[in-house]
């Protein structure tokens, strides 16, 4: 079995083109800070035409899952992905 691990930088790129696709706008138009919180966990805040919003779990790993399979062409599936909290955020994909 393989792990892919993703950098912080993939799973904000990953949700900038995902984002960038769901809302019909340019990929640099979408602006995404990730942060993590006992209470609530993995979230990402995105910012699109001028506003805010906040992705929780669930839709960052939705986003992971699309750009692994256009960029790395791996098909994974929601179960095989865990955030993960080191020194950043990190992105584990056992496939």
């Amino acid at each position: 079995m393989s792990v892919t691990v993703l950098s912080m930088d993939e799973i904000i790129n990953a949700i900038c083109l995902h984002m960038a696709e769901r809302k019909g706008i340019k990929v640099t138009d979408v602006q995404v800070e990730l942060s993590w919180e006992e209470e609530t966990g993995f979230t990402a805040e995105v910012w699109t035409q001028g506003r805010s919003q906040y992705l929780v779990e669930s839709n960052m790993i939705e986003a992971i899952l699309r750009y692994l399979q256009s960029e790395y062409q791996i098909r994974a599936y929601r179960e095989d992905v865990r955030l993960e909290l080191d020194e950043e955020i990190t992105a584990v994909v056992n496939g």
